[in-house]
């Protein structure tokens, strides 16, 4: 059951998206896993008082600390799968019930069940592989031509419409703003292709924040298109004031 779990969760579209959610899975169940064993271990050994009071304070300081973990900005931002497993695996393993002597034996049998679905997934992912590293690339290359489809429609809108005082303005912005809308899924890539291996000509400690500042200028070019249709817009309408008065 466990290893058609973690297939079904950590299997993901892109191979840097199923190594990253699986490795943090891996990390996380190794961790949670452990403290939670011992802190199963110190509650067992307690008593039935103290051991109430040993599982409540763990749950309530590591669970606390753990979750407030995950507002730090570079943790949630490569390892907020990780840590939500490693707050679920703990909580499980201290709040079961099971006595000491099998808690360490139901800890081996589940690693071994999700380490057997990552390998599943990685398998699968690396049969025919797509990387979140070259959609990144493809994408930021696909932005440039779209705004300059965009600049050149509005130019050549702009000369129609100084010579024919009539003609109204047909510009096409939908470029600009898939493009004004892309931050989310940059982010997303270029967090998905750290995870990944050396493909292609995209190696180790390859500089995959030098695609959002692109991205980031890009956005900014975008908005000053769109805001130039605007203009385009405008000195029209004022125009026709004009030639009305």
């Amino acid at each position: 059951m466990w290893a058609i779990i973690t297939v079904i969760v950590v299997f993901e579209f892109f191979t840097g998206a199923t190594l990253s959610k699986g490795i943090n899975r891996a990390i996380g169940t190794v961790l949670g896993g452990g403290l939670g064993c011992l802190a199963a271990i110190l509650a067992d050994e307690s008593g039935e008082i103290g051991g109430a009071l040993v599982v409540g304070i763990s749950v309530i300081i590591i669970g606390v600390g753990a979750t407030y973990s995950r507002l730090i900005p570079s943790v949630k931002k490569k390892y907020d799968y990780g840590v939500l497993i490693f707050i679920l695996t703990f909580s499980l393993v201290v709040v079961s019930g099971v006595r000491a002597d099998k808690i360490m034996k139901l800890a081996g049998e589940r690693l071994s069940n999700i380490v057997m679905g990552f390998a599943v997934c990685i398998f699968t992912s690396f049969i025919y592989p797509i990387w979140a590293g070259d959609e990144l690339h493809f994408s930021t290359a696909t932005k440039f031509d779209k705004l300059a489809t965009s600049i050149q429609g509005c130019l050549e809108e702009y000369f129609v419409i100084a010579n024919d005082k009539e003609k109204k303005a047909t510009i096409d912005i939908s470029g600009c703003k898939s493009v004004m809308h892309s931050k989310s899924s940059d982010e997303s890539l270029a967090n998905f292709a750290k995870w990944e291996p050396w493909h292609g000509k995209f190696g180790f400690f390859y500089p995959w924040e030098k695609y959002l500042n692109i991205g980031e200028v890009l956005r900014e070019l975008a908005a000053m298109i769109i805001s130039f249709k605007g203009c385009i817009q405008s000195v029209r309408q004022v125009k026709n004031k004009h030639s009305k008065i």
